[in-house]
């Protein structure tokens, strides 16, 4: 194994971890943006109106993108024990 597979590992590993998180974050910043907007309109400062709602739909998100977020990672762990198996690494 060289620096070219190492390299090749590690980018893959990173694309993995942006497309398994990135749902997850923007739902999370759209969630974020919309309750701060309702905030700015009715001048209601609670800390639970920022806190439920964000962890609510970020739990819902992780249960809908669950499927695709373990496809991505099973992919990347079949391609790395293909590279273990072969002898490649």
């Amino acid at each position: 194994m060289d620096a070219t597979d190492t390299y090749t590992i590690l980018s893959e590993m990173i694309i993995v971890v942006l497309l398994g998180s990135g749902p997850i974050l923007a739902l999370a910043l759209v969630v974020g943006l919309g309750i701060a907007f309702f905030q700015a309109l009715t001048q209601i400062q609670e800390m639970t109106l920022t806190f439920v709602p964000k962890i609510v739909a970020i739990f819902l998100g992780l249960l809908a993108s669950s499927p695709f977020i373990y496809s991505q990672l099973r992919g990347l762990s079949d391609r790395v024990f293909d590279l273990i198996a072969s002898g490649a690494v």
